[in-house]
């Protein structure tokens, strides 16, 4: 057993350089320890010279249309089934931004709009629409009938969505008077 173990402590490449072959010197002669496959960093070829081999063509990422609809701002149950079953390259998603077609203009003006676009529609958090009970994806004139209704919650839900920003706001000047004054202490 001692035998064994001996071994692997002489073996282990704790103090080798990196890039160099560890050898094991024992008497005159020196045994390699590491393997002749392994090439040393030293016979490595430049690595400007390696992107030589690189080609230029571009893997086609693509999406998932749950999430392709999240970035479009739009409610994936409305959207046509050709979008819902296939999958979206970032092509495709840039084309569809930059032209959209009709569909997505009608859904992105009247809806059915998914909870991020509505909770920002009524200026509310997304907690606070689930506070408020809703909980279903809403129409443009469901979000304006909801504006001119102003219901409890919802004037309570904007009141408290103010005060994060104001305190948001007071937080960041706060870190950055801090910042300044520690950027003064050091310039002295």
């Amino acid at each position: 057993m001692w035998g064994n173990r001996s071994f692997q402590i002489r073996t282990h490449l704790a103090g080798v350089t990196p890039g160099t072959y560890a050898t094991r010197n024992e008497g005159d002669a020196s045994e390699l320890v590491t393997l002749p496959e392994y090439r040393p960093w030293s016979e490595a070829r430049h690595p400007l010279d390696t992107l030589g081999s690189m080609t230029s063509r571009q893997n086609t990422q693509t999406m998932k249309p749950a999430t392709a609809a999240k970035k479009l701002g739009v409610y994936l149950e409305a959207t046509p089934p050709e979008f819902q079953e296939g999958v979206v390259s970032r092509h495709e998603l840039n084309a569809l931004q930059a032209d959209p077609p009709e569909w997505l203009v009608e859904l992105r003006r009247n809806g059915p709009h998914p909870r991020p676009v509505v909770a920002a529609k009524l200026g509310v958090s997304a907690s606070g629409l689930a506070r408020g009970g809703v909980t279903e994806p809403l129409t443009t004139e469901q979000i304006d009938a909801l504006k001119r209704e102003l219901p409890e919650w919802l004037r309570q839900e904007r009141a408290t969505q103010a005060e994060v920003r104001r305190e948001t706001v007071r937080i960041k000047e706060k870190n950055r008077a801090k910042q300044q004054a520690e950027r003064g202490e050091r310039a002295r």
